[in-house]
């Protein structure tokens, strides 16, 4: 069972996703919150797996909520709903750690899908929200170097970790590449621990603002 936590200032917001997602058999609703400081109470009393997140809120938005959370509470994933789709909001979420942004059109189908893949590790963003991440570190990107960290991986552990910024999960990866599953998750294991990081969201979190550059990797000849 994947608890939530729901975070939004609308109550009526809050009703409707949490029938929505209680109708779910294996997701719960589990608490509620309306503003980001109320959700760090939360988080700390009930220890969530999920955070559903808004993030125009009084008192505390969901971006400094997602920061703290992310900090904090390292079991937790917070996966950002909100109606505005603002390139600066996309980007300092998942900067500060967000495993996911989606808009609150999103079918509840997709929704409960993407709260399962968050769960599992994965980083999911709606449809031109990943495009407008990447254009809004594009420009950025290009004034620092490449982390150390990031220039000592193999052409084809890059193309891996940029599959993985897109959210793409490892049958996706290999189909994409023409390899086996086997071999993406023996990639991702090195790229791990090259990084010195725990898990796929911690790499998608600290490669995507260097996207661009991982990008102008040629690509190598075999796996």
């Amino acid at each position: 069972m994947i608890r939530l936590l729901l975070v939004d200032d609308q109550m009526i917001i809050r009703t409707g996703l949490k029938s929505l997602l209680n109708a779910k058999p294996d997701l719960q609703v589990v608490g509620e919150a309306e503003n980001g400081q109320s959700a760090i109470v939360q988080v700390e009393k009930l220890h969530p797996d999920v955070v559903l997140m808004d993030i125009r809120m009084p008192v505390m938005d969901g971006v400094a909520a997602t920061k703290l959370i992310c900090q904090r509470f390292k079991e937790t994933k917070v996966l950002v709903l909100s109606t505005f789709d603002d390139d600066e909001y996309v980007s300092q979420a998942m900067g500060f750690g967000a495993s996911g942004y989606l808009l609150k059109d999103t079918h509840s189908e997709e929704l409960a899908q993407a709260i399962r893949s968050i769960y599992k590790g994965y980083t999911q963003l709606g449809p031109g929200l990943f495009e407008k991440t990447n254009a809004s570190f594009a420009t950025s990107s290009t004034r620092f170097t490449l982390p150390a960290e990031l220039a000592e991986l193999t052409p084809r552990e890059r193309e891996v970790l940029c599959l993985i910024v897109s959210g793409s999960s490892n049958r996706e990866i290999a189909q994409t590449l023409y390899i086996s599953e086997r071999t993406v998750k023996n990639h991702i294991t090195s790229i791990l621990s090259r990084l010195n990081l725990r898990d796929r969201t911690q790499a998608a979190t600290f490669a995507l603002p260097f996207l661009t550059q991982l990008k102008t990797v040629e690509k190598p000849d075999c796996c």
